[in-house]
């Protein structure tokens, strides 16, 4: 029996195949942030000696040459991901890091802007190249179960590792006379500690060893760009990823002139300002594990751009009569109670972030294919690169033309809020499971027993008591895999629950009585599926209850396995005889919540039995002892 479902994500920490890792990455994203955020503030509140630019637009700059490399040599890194051993291609870029960072020391050391800026698009080459190998790595090491919480705990320890990179980074510049020097020392000796880290990170074969490199970037990121438009939800996913990075630009280069000149803060307040937006995409990107139990869970997807806008919208709201004066500190901007509000809206839209964005590197980790995962990952590098340089040159642009800080998030907040709408139009399945999800965590409280009996690959066939019309909503947001249901076609008729079913391709099924050729088509369509490796979930009553017991399972189930043989899964529902959805007392969804809200329901999985062993009786007495007393 596989224990690791029961331990917490944390313990990947401990483990060579995942901590060196983790550490390296940690490290590599810190020491980013100590070099771009001193640079910034440099250049923000030292302009006379660092320049002598436009303070306002500097951040954007920066952010725009960082940017740069992942659209011009992404191609080549997600190549070279899947070609190369990857422990050592980590080593190898960790090499790279410390003779850039000598560069950047010489540039802080003398003031030159020009070394600065070539830095940082050398800097921008360093992630260009880690990028591919970062998420390729963690598919190859990690279960399937495991995804969800170790790109979580990636997600977290990148943006803890903005956050402390932030606050170093903005210490160490803000130091009078010789801040650009303690900033030097600091890039070259992180960088240094990332180089031994990546030391200790496993050998990792390679994807694809006979892969010819292509060396056009040009040529080679139009095929990655074709490669990754091959399989539809993938790349969907990837522009979602990539709006969420557009997103997050927007705000994150705009800390330093925001904290300025609409807040009145000092360079202390831009540090608090980073560092509740990590802090809360922390909490996010680790809170997935536990909303998605343990699975790739895309419904958080609509979620989290919910919470994207709302609170976006709200942070415009927030700055409305907020009148900047002087260069106020930490202590005097908290002090006063209408920064508050400011501070929870950006903690919470970032959270919602987090909830966003794991769930769609998971999807991508998992459904595209082996042999050119890193390739995928290195397309949506360059797509990610392209709507955050459109990010900088929209920001700078209406900057320029006279918006404020402030009007900028309110634009980007509207904008996210069509660009989720568009995306859930082309792929249903993201509101779909939204709905799912939202159902056993608003409406009930579900206690699941026996889950890892749903085998992780291959054919299956499950049954399940049928006692609500929102049974197979709850089982498709309790399993770590899609399944096809096998429904009655009378429910394709309900508002709402059409959309969902529809969506998740169940087969309408009528008696033979009622449509002989249905039922055959169904009976046939749910064998093909089968056949195709699926997981088809049928409800043996073949109506749902209205007296609270179960009635006898009908044969229809023995014509699908006569057809394709396949192992069968019982199941049981409990505690929702009564429910608002059940036919208790009469139709159902005719009354009130009877009772009441996050009420307690139960999903039991048992072993899998044989086809050839299978026994109707038999079936439905297992069902009812795994449904227990409770119905």
């Amino acid at each position: 029996m596989d224990t690791s479902r029961d331990k917490s994500q944390f313990a990947l920490l401990g483990e060579r195949r995942f901590g060196p890792f983790f550490w390296t990455q940690f490290l590599g994203a810190g020491n980013d942030n100590v070099f771009k955020f001193a640079f910034t503030i440099l250049v923000t509140f030292q302009a006379a000696e660092f320049g002598g630019g436009d303070p306002k637009t500097a951040a954007f700059l920066i952010g725009a040459v960082f940017i740069a490399p992942f659209v011009f040599f992404s191609a080549t890194a997600g190549q070279l991901a899947d070609r190369m051993e990857k422990s050592a291609l980590i080593r190898l870029v960790k090499n790279l890091e410390i003779a850039i960072m000598v560069v950047a020391a010489g540039g802080f050391a003398t003031h030159h802007v020009g070394l600065l800026y070539a830095a940082t698009f050398l800097m921008g080459l360093h992630s260009t190249l880690f990028g591919p190998v970062k998420y390729a790595y963690l598919p190859q090491h990690l279960k399937e179960h495991e995804l969800i919480g170790g790109n979580g705990l990636i997600e977290m320890g990148t943006f803890v590792a903005i956050l402390l990179g932030t606050m170093l980074g903005g210490a160490l510049a803000a130091i009078p006379g010789q801040g650009p020097l303690y900033v030097a020392a600091a890039c070259v000796g992180v960088a240094i500690l990332g180089r031994i880290t990546a030391a200790r990170v496993p050998h990792s074969p390679a994807s694809d060893p006979t892969l010819a490199i292509n060396w056009n970037p040009f040529s080679e990121t139009w095929a990655n760009l074709k490669l990754a438009r091959t399989n539809r939800s993938v790349f969907l996913s990837m522009l979602g990823i990539s709006w969420l990075w557009f997103f997050g630009a927007t705000f994150l280069t705009s800390f330093s002139p925001f904290a300025k000149d609409v807040l009145g803060g000092n360079e202390g307040v831009v540090t608090l300002l980073l560092a509740v937006f990590s802090i809360g995409i922390g909490a996010g990107s680790l809170l997935c594990e536990r909303l998605s139990g343990h699975k790739v869970e895309i419904g958080l997807v609509p979620f989290g751009s919910i919470g994207m806008s709302v609170f976006a919208v709200d942070l415009y709201f927030a700055t409305r009569g907020i009148a900047p004066v002087g260069q106020m500190g930490v202590g005097e901007f908290i002090a006063t109670t209408a920064h508050w509000r400011v501070l929870a809206d950006l903690f919470l839209l970032a959270m919602f972030g987090g909830f966003y964005s794991v769930p769609l590197y998971a999807l991508i980790q998992t459904r595209c294919e082996k042999s050119h995962r890193a390739r995928i990952i290195a397309a949506n590098n360059i797509l990610n690169a392209l709507f955050m340089i459109a990010s900088s040159l929209i920001a700078a642009t209406l900057l320029s033309a006279g918006f404020t800080i402030p009007q900028l998030f309110l634009v980007t907040a509207l904008l996210n809020a069509l660009v989720a709408i568009y995306i859930y139009t082309l792929v249903p399945e993201f509101l779909m499971r939204f709905l799912c999800w939202l159902l056993i965590h608003s409406v009930y409280r579900l206690e699941k027993k026996g889950i890892e009996n749903i085998p992780e690959e291959g054919a299956a066939l499950l049954t399940c008591n049928h006692v609500s019309f929102v049974d197979a909503l709850i089982i498709a947001a309790a399993s770590p895999r899609p399944m096809r249901f096998v429904m009655d076609h009378n429910i394709f008729r309900i508002p709402v629950l059409s959309f969902v079913f529809r969506t998740a391709r169940a087969i309408p099924i009528a008696s033979a009585k009622e449509n002989p050729a249905l039922r055959d088509r169904a009976i046939e369509e749910a064998a093909a599926a089968l056949a195709a490796g699926d997981l088809v979930a049928i409800f043996p009553e073949g109506r749902i209850t209205d007296t609270g017991d179960m009635y006898p399972f009908r044969p229809g189930m023995l014509e699908i396995l006569k057809r394709t043989p396949a192992p069968v899964v019982p199941m049981a529902l409990s505690g929702l005889w009564g429910s608002f959805f059940s036919r208790k007392d009469g139709a159902a969804m005719t009354r009130p919540f009877r009772r009441g809200l996050f009420s307690r329901i139960g999903l039991a999985v048992a072993s899998s039995i044989a086809p050839q062993q299978l026994a109707l009786e038999q079936l439905q007495a297992q069902t009812m002892t795994l449904r227990g007393e409770v119905r």
